[in-house]
């Protein structure tokens, strides 16, 4: 099975001035981030847009990435729906282009029940047996929690090998590791909480702030690997203040904010999603600078 590492960066879409899709400019950051610390990039996911991109757009994406990347990182595609045909004809596609995995997200607005939550991802990881399957869980956008004892019936099926948790909920994290084996990969949705997940059993990170600190990311969480527990937290103390002001307002507002600060002319976000208040920009611009990053 694929091991999609420690550092996932769920990637931005660039877009030009008038509002299409910069694929140029994503082959460019996709080997920018690949260089700097990310073992696997998440395309098209709630980073990305995925909301506001038509499926056109995604799939040139998954391959612009795929061949830009290729032999340097993984690639990952968001294929989720609250259509569990949609999401099962989308992985497929996917998964026909030669993508390495992909993330699935819990079905949004309709909240079906745990059952239904099983029968769904289910019926994906059957639609592509060869294909490993990310789950992901964030409540706080889907309006349903997908709880442990359902991951765990999931990570009974060979293709679905981890999860990423986003619920901010640590007991939750630390019940899904109870419950689940070993090789079943737990990776935070948070980066603020990446530390502590890693403590109670988790691999990873599916990151925003990697796009600016990927580096920092990778060695926070090899040191904690490595027993070097004082300097992984030292690492994740530095770079917490970056973590926070990357989620002042609706990812990826800030994030494309601070890749612009930085000099990735990444555009604006498409409707509704708007450009970075004055202050947001602000704040960005003054945890940046401390952090030596621009």
């Amino acid at each position: 099975m694929v091991d999609f590492g420690r550092v996932l960066t769920a990637m931005v879409t660039p877009f030009k001035e008038d509002g299409s899709v910069n694929y140029d400019l994503a082959a460019s950051l996709a080997i920018n981030l690949a260089n700097n610390g990310s073992d696997t990039l998440v395309v098209c996911g709630t980073t990305g847009e995925s909301p506001t991109l038509s499926w056109e757009e995604e799939y040139r994406l998954f391959s612009v990435v795929l061949e830009a990347v290729a032999g340097k990182a993984k690639v990952m595609a968001g294929c989720g729906s609250n259509s569990t045909k949609e999401a099962i004809a989308a992985t497929q596609k996917a998964a026909r282009i030669g993508i390495h995995g992909t993330l699935q997200v819990v079905p949004y607005y309709n909240k079906p029940p745990q059952s239904g939550l099983y029968q769904h991802f289910q019926a994906i990881a059957q639609a592509v047996p060869d294909t490993p399957l990310l789950l992901y869980n964030v409540p706080s956008r889907t309006g349903q929690n997908l709880l442990p004892d359902t991951v765990a019936q999931l990570a009974e099926i060979g293709n679905i090998v981890g999860v990423k948790e986003a619920s901010g909920n640590l007991d939750q994290v630390s019940e899904i590791r109870r419950l689940t084996p070993n090789e079943f990969q737990i990776y935070s949705g948070d980066d603020s909480l990446t530390l502590p997940m890693l403590a109670v059993g988790a691999k990873g990170v599916v990151s925003v702030a990697s796009h600016i600190v990927g580096n920092q990311l990778q060695q926070m969480i090899q040191s904690f690997s490595a027993g070097k527990v004082q300097i992984a937290t030292e690492i994740h103390l530095k770079l917490f203040p970056l973590f926070k002001a990357l989620f002042i307002t609706a990812n990826p507002i800030p994030v494309k904010a601070a890749l612009k600060i930085q000099g990735w002319n990444v555009g604006s976000t498409r409707p509704p999603l708007c450009e970075a208040p004055v202050e947001v920009n602000h704040k960005l611009e003054v945890v940046m600078k401390e952090l030596a990053l621009i």
